[in-house]
């Protein structure tokens, strides 16, 4: 995989460097950038005016390349969760000053365990993996029983990890199988219930341990009469020892229920491949799933030659099947673009901060905004600003003419302040997020 010349070491040296920065930022959960912040209760939704919002205007052109950002700054008003106008700006106003602070679209956390986490209490690292995926179930099995006993509580933490790195919203993924039967799901309910005027989720239930290696259907069933959006599913061949017999069950699942679908799937050989034509083929059978399906990973796209990676990004995007990707690399670098060019909805998130499978999460997806344009060799103003959609799940401020588009009259006020003069320079240097506003409510 082309990565425009970036060496695998000077890739991680920099991404390194980036994700210091975000750990050692000063004061990020200070309600310091709004001056009058402590006078908007989060309680509920209030007007609210703020003056001097750096906003995006527009591109300025060298010949036909975009060189820079235009910027200026403006009035902005929210009215019960949406924005009810941009004005010219109005430095006597009386209003919250934004400082001349960059505002794009809150970020949205597309694939995340919010569920099972360590964050929240000691540090722990990972152990040394033993017997594969089903080595790490019976792990599960040992350790979920204790970690029940705390996971409202250290979702919340994680839930404001996510919000001081610009995060107001969330799909996470939740466990069901027979040892948490239902009560992971509960536990979350009530984190994201105590949470529900700052942040937003969708949920997935997960059969994390197989739908039947360790008998989840009968649980999978009543999670989806629950208040979730997605049936979820893992490595069916891998887990379950089956493809069809698997998938037949999430899909019908889902479709008796009205929900979505998203799947994890980590197969690269042709088990994956195998899944990947099979969903494809149900949803085309069963229209009523295009643009509700989702693949997780899928890291056997990053193992497919040119053509067959080109047939199957074809495919997906017809049967509007979109691919949830943590942007790995090393040996699985992504082929982010060309899922891109054909149309397939793409979207990030963090997995996992800090649990049993890994440590490696940040709580930041502008920095895996940044990781993809560094794999791509996305370096130029255009290529960069266009990178931000990977942070905001698809909102730009500006088309690719660069004409304005967001913020107008009616947009969700789900709003990031950030240290930055436009989303290249955001995306680049992954710049301090200073203030997150939810649905109109100030949460930092």
């Amino acid at each position: 995989m082309n990565t425009s010349g970036i060496t695998r070491k000077d890739f991680i040296k920099s991404s390194a460097l980036a994700v210091a920065g975000l750990a050692f930022t000063p004061g990020l959960l200070s309600a310091g950038t709004f001056d009058q912040a402590k006078d908007h209760s989060v309680a509920g939704k209030k007007n609210l005016m703020l003056k001097n919002v750096r906003l995006e205007t527009g591109f300025e052109y060298d010949g036909d390349e975009v060189i820079a950002t235009k910027t200026g700054l403006f009035c902005v008003e929210i009215a019960d969760g949406k924005i009810k106008s941009v004005t010219p700006n109005n430095p006597a106003a009386k209003a919250i000053d934004a400082k001349g602070m960059l505002m794009l679209p809150a970020f949205k956390d597309m694939h995340i365990h919010l569920d099972k986490t360590f964050y929240g209490g000691p540090w722990q690292a990972v152990r040394r993996r033993q017997g594969g995926v089903k080595g790490m179930i019976a792990l599960e099995q040992q350790i979920l029983p204790k970690m029940l006993k705390t996971s409202t509580y250290r979702a919340e933490k994680l839930i404001e990890l996510l919000q001081s790195y610009g995060t107001s919203y969330a799909r996470s993924h939740v466990n069901i199988e027979p040892t948490s039967k239902l009560d992971s799901l509960k536990n979350l309910q009530k984190a994201l219930e105590n949470k529900k005027n700052t942040f937003g989720a969708e949920l997935v239930a997960f059969p994390q341990h197989g739908v039947y290696y360790t008998d989840s259907a009968p649980w999978m069933k009543e999670a989806a009469k629950m208040d979730i959006d997605y049936i979820g599913g893992v490595d069916p061949y891998n887990v379950d020892g089956q493809i069809e017999k698997t998938m037949d069950f999430t899909v019908q699942l889902a479709l008796d229920n009205n929900k979505g679908i998203d799947i994890h799937l980590h197969e690269t050989g042709e088990s994956g491949l195998k899944t990947v034509e099979y969903l494809i083929q149900k949803v085309n059978e069963n229209p009523a799933l295009k643009g509700k399906t989702f693949l997780s990973h899928c890291f056997v796209l990053a193992k497919l030659d040119k053509a067959k990676l080109e047939e199957m990004a074809e495919k997906l995007a017809n049967a509007q099947i979109g691919i949830m990707s943590t942007i790995p690399f090393g040996g699985l670098v992504m082929p982010i673009p060309t899922l891109y060019k054909h149309g397939v909805n793409v979207g990030t998130g963090n997995d996992s901060i800090i649990d049993h499978w890994n440590t490696w999460g940040t709580g930041s997806v502008l920095q895996k905004a940044n990781m993809m344009a560094q794999l791509y060799g996305y370096s130029t103003e255009f290529l960069l600003s266009r990178s931000l959609k990977l942070a905001t799940y698809n909102i730009l401020p500006l088309d690719d003419k660069g004409k304005q588009q967001w913020p107008k009259p009616g947009d969700n006020a789900d709003l990031v302040f950030i240290n930055a003069s436009c989303s290249a320079e955001a995306v680049s240097r992954v710049s301090p997020v200073k203030s997150l506003i939810h649905q109109g409510n100030i949460v930092f």
